[in-house]
């Protein structure tokens, strides 16, 4: 069964922008997370392994990139979110790789908890030199 827009929105704003969700949910207060973390995959994540590990990609030099859950993504609107500024990951070095996949999760290594998962709008070969990225607004998570 579908959930309303609003109560997306919540969710949203919760998992991304640390918003307490009035009367229902709040942000941890002992020690919430400040970050989310967007990892890149060769392939996709799936559901039941839960874990950003799963097909991330190992090109040299490749590391997950941490986003602020405070100001790194838009206010939810329409039960999605954006990234509010561009997210950078490093450059290639020798060995390259083929992305076809993103995730949004919970740590900066290891196989941690996915939020959300998705194919890219189109494959990215990634050789040395290159920097993938993300400009500010091109990564949309929906809640749906």
């Amino acid at each position: 069964m579908p959930k309303s827009t609003p109560t997306c929105n919540s969710i949203v704003n919760l998992m991304y922008r640390a918003t307490a969700w009035a009367n229902v949910a709040d942000n941890a207060a002992a020690s919430p997370l400040t970050n989310t973390y967007v990892a890149m995959h060769t392939a996709t994540p799936t559901a039941a392994a839960n874990s950003q590990a799963e097909n991330e990609t190992a090109y040299t030099d490749y590391a997950r990139q941490a986003v602020a859950r405070s100001t790194g993504w838009t206010a939810a609107s329409g039960g999605a979110t954006e990234n509010a500024a561009t997210i950078s990951f490093p450059q290639c070095g020798v060995t390259g790789a083929t992305l076809t996949y993103v995730s949004t999760g919970v740590g900066a290594s290891g196989a941690t908890a996915v939020w959300h998962y998705g194919a890219l709008n189109s494959s990215l070969a990634v050789s040395a030199g290159i920097t993938p990225q993300f400009a500010a607004g091109a990564l949309t998570v929906t809640e749906s």
